[in-house]
């Protein structure tokens, strides 16, 4: 899964015209809203200036602008575009609702059986990286 996930993603990112970073900065803007580059670097874990070079690039495309915030006009936000949500939507449907449509041939004990098993392995993943430490 982990394979087929990292081949859809180069999938989209080439659908989206965007190298993986900045696939990664997209989903994360869309997800959460409009962030600060500072915020935007943090998630991605790169430095400011890199993020920069994203943001201009996600403009450039866009995918993204670059807004003053409504309560700091010192400071701006990245926000993205609503064309580019609507065709990472459009990319991601026949996903979403094919993943969705298998459920339907489970009953509701073993759909719930499926969702304690994910669930669980959701726990693993998220131990292991809290308990992995940074690198040197």
């Amino acid at each position: 899964m982990l394979t087929l996930t990292a081949d859809f993603e180069r999938v989209l990112a080439a659908h989206l015209s965007v190298n993986g970073t900045d696939l990664d900065a997209m989903q994360h803007l869309i997800q959460a809203g409009p962030l600060s580059p500072t915020e935007l670097a943090h998630r991605l874990s790169i430095t400011t200036a890199a993020t920069t070079l994203v943001i201009d690039r996600l403009e450039k495309a866009g995918h993204a602008t670059r807004e003053a915030h409504p309560s700091d006009r010192r400071s701006v936000r990245v926000v993205p575009s609503e064309a580019s949500v609507a065709a990472t939507f459009a990319a991601l449907g026949p996903l979403i609702f094919g993943v969705d449509a298998v459920l339907d041939d489970f009953t509701p004990a073993e759909r719930s059986a499926i969702e304690t098993y994910l669930g669980r392995v959701a726990a693993v993943y998220r131990r292991v990286i809290a308990e992995t430490p940074p690198a040197p």
